[in-house]
């Protein structure tokens, strides 16, 4: 399980968005940010500024990173950095409209779901999950979905992952 408390949840989106920085560098360069991170639960936005394409609309790439990196946000609040590590084995993604606006993208798993990972990661040393999110505008129109399959597997190393300090860490 993780080492974060339900304390320190309001911080966790910081300490992802700073490691994002270092760990995927392109994300973070297109403006993606973890806005809120719980059990179960990630938001993260991408602003249009800076992601314009050739059309006027937000670039298919920034949207697809948002919804792809959501996988890896929610790992963090329920798994032990130190010793497992999210990666992405499938994401599909469904373009519904252009989008004009800054983009939020959500996704949720419930605790069953959660419940059951947790298991199978301690005693296989792996599990995997499926994660659809939802892309809305500001306006709250859906401009994209995807489904992903992740996976969690053991033996993280310091460069597969985030930092494994807690947020309290590395705000010191």
């Amino acid at each position: 399980m993780s080492s974060v408390n339900q304390a320190d949840l309001p911080e966790l989106a910081e300490f992802i968005n700073a490691g994002m920085e270092y760990a995927v560098p392109a994300m973070y360069q297109l403006g993606i940010r973890v806005l809120e991170v719980r059990p179960g639960y990630a938001v993260a936005t991408v602003p249009l500024a800076g992601n314009v394409n050739h059309f006027g609309s937000m670039y298919a790439g920034a949207l697809f990173g948002a919804a792809e990196m959501l996988g890896g946000a929610l790992f963090f609040p329920s798994f032990d950095a130190a010793r497992f590590y999210p990666t992405v084995k499938d994401v599909q993604i469904r373009y519904r409209r252009p989008a004009t606006t800054d983009v939020r993208a959500q996704a949720e798993l419930d605790a069953t779901t959660i419940e059951r990972m947790q298991h199978e990661v301690e005693t296989v040393g792996k599990t995997e999950f499926v994660l659809d999110a939802v892309l809305t505008e500001t306006t709250g129109r859906v401009v994209a979905t995807t489904r992903g399959t992740y996976q969690i597997r053991g033996g993280a190393t310091s460069s597969s992952a985030l930092p494994s300090a807690s947020p309290k860490e590395t705000a010191r």
